[in-house]
């Protein structure tokens, strides 16, 4: 969506705007919120709302019985239209698209361009927090928008009908910088950083232009593509990407780097050689 388009229904009563910044941590990024966001806007954080409780990889997304209970606590239902922002390229508010798309939400948009568009658009901003109104959300499974584990990978490494897109930077994928207990990438993944789909200003890149990059980079609308990055946020914005340039078989692996580096039993490759197209 368009801030010009936002900014002429930000008093409908079916559209629900959601402050998806994060500014390092819960406190930070609240305050960050309080201090000036789009107007009505309620705030999002997203390991606190977005995130599975009481798992050893703290960034896989909730089970169902947790998004109802978190995205009914901000007033998200299936009527709401939900436009999601953050900044530095929508990176965040591509987790509550994940989240809801996942549990079969289809009226989910981001504001193109994030609060930086915004600003920059000399729009009003407004202080202080927008309390959520409680309603009932309803998780559908399977969403548009399908997970998948570790375990299926593994089993699924020689699969030609599959494609793992890891979209990192280089220095992750190879190793050289390493968030993990381990560095590198999972074997015969494809090098893709997500950054490189977004425009100077903070707009997603014109859908034709993402379509030319992910077929240099051997990816093909025919295939199956799973995307990963470190805790599934990034992976989670190329999902996004790849979908709006007419990509249908898009699936996230949430678990990404945080759980495959750190579990000695499954394989990883290091160094900048990928796959052939």
């Amino acid at each position: 969506m368009s801030s010009g388009e936002l900014a002429a229904r930000l008093r409908d009563e079916d559209v629900l705007v959601c402050d998806c910044r994060f500014l390092g941590d819960a406190e930070g990024s609240r305050a960050q919120y309080a201090a000036g966001h789009v107007p009505g806007a309620i705030h999002v954080y997203w390991l606190d709302d977005l995130s599975a409780a009481d798992t050893t990889v703290t960034t896989l997304l909730p089970n169902a019985a947790e998004a109802a209970d978190r995205l009914g606590r901000l007033g998200i239902t299936h009527d709401k239209i939900v436009v999601a922002y953050s900044d530095a390229g929508n990176l965040y508010a591509s987790r509550l698209w994940h989240v809801l798309a996942h549990y079969g939400h289809e009226r989910v948009v981001l504001l193109d361009g994030g609060i930086e568009k915004w600003q920059a658009e000399s729009r009003p901003l407004e202080d202080g927090a927008v309390s959520p109104s409680p309603a009932r959300f309803e998780p559908r499974e399977p969403g548009c928008l399908s997970g998948i584990s570790a375990g299926e990978i593994v089993e699924r490494l020689d699969d030609p009908g599959i494609r793992l897109v890891d979209v990192r930077g280089p220095a992750e994928f190879s190793g050289e910088q390493r968030r993990a207990a381990r560095g590198g990438h999972i074997p015969g993944a494809v090098l893709w950083p997500w950054e490189e789909n977004v425009q100077e200003d903070g707009t997603l890149r014109d859908p034709a232009e993402i379509r030319a990059r992910a077929r240099a980079a051997g990816l093909l609308p025919e295939q199956e593509l799973v995307t990963y990055c470190q805790g599934g946020v990034r992976a989670a914005h190329a999902a996004l990407a790849l979908r709006t340039a007419g990509y249908p078989r898009v699936r996230i692996y949430d678990g990404s780097w945080a759980e495959w580096g750190n579990d000695s039993a499954l394989p990883v490759e290091d160094g900048l050689t990928v796959a052939a197209a």
